[in-house]
């Protein structure tokens, strides 16, 4: 996604713009060092999955959970699950994983840690099951370029980006192709409350989901195919998004790789700071995630604008650009490229601060520039929407018209009644006309927008950058675990020794063999990641 001829660049200096990179990658080399030193519970379930074992057991527990449970008990993952669980199917123990799993679930099978050729034929078997897994991500990834060709992308960007989430999947797939009949161009099934905090992924079609509905793989797949459905009518291919985030992200991001979504939000630091998962556990978890999302052409989408909520969007709008730049180094190193970067930002700003609007356009047009290639997912106002639905419509209207004017990628439909009710159907249907008016009012506009050099955008813009690479800086000399443990970002503070989900994390010994990590791990150098960057 790139701005194109004729765009409104800032005016940034680039011997700044390579020192932020070169210092995000600094700071970020040791989360990815300590994130290969380490597995989780979620990596090995996602493993299992990805070697064909799915459903749970009558109490909805899922088997993956009872096998990676029972392999840990009985000999630990410190290297890895495959080896003593394809080696039990290879003694005879059960017939495969799911006959193993069963007998897990109830300690009525012999694991052990194999060694020499048993251990190499243990993971020449392992290895071949998560491939027929990997080849099922590798087609679907096929399949969705070969419907892009035949039924053509959205003729213009950003996408318009809509949510649909009442809990019931069987009341989503409706709502969803009418989005899609409305103008949406990406559908977002927003996940029931507190699924992120769960430790295991739940089973089939689910309809009693709080303010959202569960992120299954039948859920998955049913949304798909009504997307492709209502693609067709259309004319043009509806992507689905969900949320790769909480405890389970890999397991989620494998689930959405095996049934076609095309974008997934999962961002390095969301469940740190605002669902208090452990950062090791997360750090651990959104690598593999995003390698898998790598291999399966998904768009992540980051969460900067969750920071916004918390701390005051001009004096915190550096912590965005760090964490950006962070995310882009996070995902270029799990194998991610350029348009496969949705980083998040959002127009939060209150609107009582003077010259607000300049401020908002300043913030926009810096990550637009610093990022010149990646599908910016911009983000609504949400922290300063009241009761005043008419105030709340005219916000929106500022932002969508922003949307369009700095070039952004993904636009977030606002709803005026955001902070009034669950909004009804016909205040979606009064947002997206509130989209398509200022879009394609103000199209072609960002050509004959350019800030004087020494304007009050530019130098705004130029400020934001500095005060991020000082931050950078600091991360560098005090680390990036010390810097969310001290309330840099969000004004939340995480201790790396605290959080939910730590005990699922495992330091892996020198002998961990991993085939699906063997087989997602990016070639992908760290000289040509920071030349590139620069």
């Amino acid at each position: 996604m790139s701005t194109g001829p004729g765009a409104p660049l800032l005016q940034l200096d680039p011997r700044a713009v390579a020192r932020a990179r070169q210092l995000a990658a600094r700071a970020g080399r040791p989360i990815v060092e300590l994130a290969q030193a380490h597995t989780t519970a979620s990596v090995e379930r996602a493993t299992l999955r990805l070697a064909g074992l799915s459903g749970a057991d009558h109490e909805r527990v899922p088997w993956v959970n009872h096998l990676v449970d029972a392999v840990r008990d009985g000999v630990g993952l410190e290297q890895c699950v495959c080896a003593p669980a394809f080696d039990a199917i290879r003694r005879g123990e059960a017939t495969d994983l799911l006959d193993l799993a069963q007998r897990a679930s109830s300690r009525s099978v012999q694991l052990r840690q194999p060694s020499g050729r048993d251990r190499s034929a243990a993971l020449t078997l392992a290895r071949r099951s998560i491939g027929t897994g990997i080849k099922r991500i590798d087609r679907n990834r096929a399949t969705r370029d070969r419907l892009v060709a035949r039924l053509g992308d959205p003729p213009s960007r950003p996408w318009i980006y809509l949510i649909v989430a009442t809990g019931d999947i069987y009341e989503d797939m409706p709502q969803a192709q009418a989005a899609a009949r409305g103008g949406a161009d990406v559908v977002a099934v927003i996940r029931s409350t507190g699924q992120s905090l769960l430790d295991y992924v739940p089973e089939g079609a689910t309809r009693e989901g709080y303010a959202g509905t569960y992120a299954t793989q039948e859920n998955f797949r049913l949304m798909r195919a009504a997307l492709d459905d209502v693609s067709k009518e259309v004319g043009r291919y509806v992507r689905l998004t969900n949320y790769a985030s909480g405890l389970c992200m890999p397991e989620i991001a494998t689930l959405a790789g095996l049934e076609r979504l095309d974008m997934m939000l999962n961002d390095s630091m969301y469940g740190i700071l605002f669902r208090d998962i452990n950062p090791v556990r997360t750090f651990v978890d959104q690598r593999f995630s995003r390698q898998i999302h790598a291999r399966a052409g998904i768009i992540i989408n980051t969460g900067e604008d969750n920071y916004l909520t918390t701390a005051d969007a001009v004096e915190a709008a550096h912590t965005v650009t760090v964490s950006q730049l962070l995310n882009e180094y996070f995902a270029k190193e799990a194998g991610l490229a350029d348009w496969q970067l949705g980083l998040g930002h959002a127009f939060e700003i209150n609107p009582d601060v003077p010259q607000s609007f300049r401020l908002e356009v300043a913030h926009a047009l810096l990550a637009r520039t610093l990022f010149p290639d990646a599908p910016l997912k911009w983000m609504p106002p949400t922290k300063h929407m009241t009761g005043d639905i008419f105030r709340g419509y005219l916000l929106d209207g500022f932002f969508n018209l922003v949307g369009g004017l700095t070039g952004q990628g993904i636009l977030l439909v606002g709803m005026m009644t955001e902070a009034v009710v669950t909004p009804w159907l016909s205040d979606r249907d009064l947002a997206l006309q509130n989209v398509r008016y200022a879009l394609d009012a103000g199209r072609g506009l960002v050509e004959d927008f350019h800030p004087p050099v020494d304007g009050f955008i530019q130098q705004r813009s130029r400020q934001v950058l500095a005060e991020a690479i000082e931050l950078l800086d600091r991360i560098v000399d005090d680390t990036l675990l010390e810097a969310i443990a001290d309330g840099t970002f969000g004004l939340m503070r995480r201790p790396a020794d605290a959080g939910k989900g730590l005990d699922g994390v495992v330091r892996k010994d020198d002998g961990y063999a991993n085939p699906a990590v063997e087989l997602l791990e990016p070639d992908l150098a760290e000289p040509a990641l920071l030349e590139g960057a620069g």
